[in-house]
């Protein structure tokens, strides 16, 4: 993707070196978010991780010493510690043009979430942030947790490579932003508390589908920019990263009443929505019947 030329973020923070990269955090306030929530079971059935021990402060060190990369101490230097960074930066910054614009056209203001940069451990409003649950949106202080290692463990764990592939992680939890200011964040929390378990997978489902949705309407809103084999890369991000290849991959049987982000065709389906219509109206899966 063709950002070389696009400027970086403002709305950046960096935990990394001294700022949050070495001790470990416990969920705050023995209360946990619903993308908190997710992000345990992910880690949990991705990686082999205890989510117990996530929640209780345990991590993924065994308590020697680590090496942690240097932040910055502004938004410039952060963005130009290395090159998944400043590409980081380039993708956020693009993700608040696009939807300010978008936001402009509805006669509101777009408020922007910030990007955080932590090395293995770190802390976010909603609790630890841990390299193992890879990146997640914090609606508690409106913010996006990154270890760029992700990137890595994307292309050698999950056979997705590429810029783009790391351009639709971001973009994704931009959507879920989207969800947190539009109100949606707050309603899907609401009824879950009143559904059964199998049911509220289900509107978690529709949430991650809403937020795949809305980051294909910023890549169709910056179609200039797709190089030759972009869309395939987020593409094969999509498939990977659904809860019946991981389940699979885990070498367990799919379970559907057990999902909570949405299977790889429908994940597929719904960044293609996106990208064909680049309309968010186009995104509202939960007046879908069939998703």
């Amino acid at each position: 993707m063709k950002l070389d030329d696009y400027r970086t973020s403002d709305n950046i923070s960096d935990q990394r070196g001294g700022g949050g990269g070495g001790p470990r955090f416990p969920i705050g306030g023995g209360k946990m978010g619903i993308g908190t929530i997710i992000i345990l079971g992910i880690a949990a059935l991705v990686f082999g991780v205890n989510p117990m021990e996530l929640i209780q402060g345990g991590g993924m060190t065994d308590g020697a010493p680590v090496q942690t990369q240097a932040g910055g101490q502004n938004a410039a230097q952060s963005c130009a510690v290395d090159e998944k960074s400043k590409f980081s930066c380039q993708v956020l910054a693009s993700t608040e043009d696009t939807w300010g614009a978008l936001f402009k056209t509805q006669g509101q203001t777009y408020q922007p979430a910030t990007l955080t940069f932590y090395d293995r451990n770190g802390q976010s409003g909603c609790g630890a942030a841990q390299s193992a649950m890879g990146p997640f949106y914090c609606p508690a202080d409106n913010g996006i947790y990154l270890d760029t290692s992700f990137f890595d463990e994307l292309a050698t764990r999950f056979g997705a490579s590429g810029d783009f592939a790391q351009a639709y992680v971001i973009a994704h939890e931009v959507g879920h932003h989207i969800q947190t200011i539009s109100g949606r964040s707050a309603d899907v929390r609401r009824a879950q508390s009143r559904a059964s378990e199998a049911k509220g997978n289900e509107l978690q489902v529709r949430m991650e589908l809403e937020a795949d949705c809305y980051a294909g309407v910023w890549a169709a809103r910056n179609r200039s920019r797709i190089e030759p084999g972009d869309i395939e890369e987020g593409m094969t991000a999509a498939s990977a990263i659904g809860d019946d290849t991981l389940q699979k991959a885990a070498g367990r049987r799919p379970v559907p009443e057990s999902f909570t982000h949405g299977t790889s065709a429908q994940r597929m389906a719904w960044l293609a929505k996106g990208l064909n219509t680049g309309d968010p109206a186009q995104c509202d899966t939960f007046s879908a019947t069939r998703l």
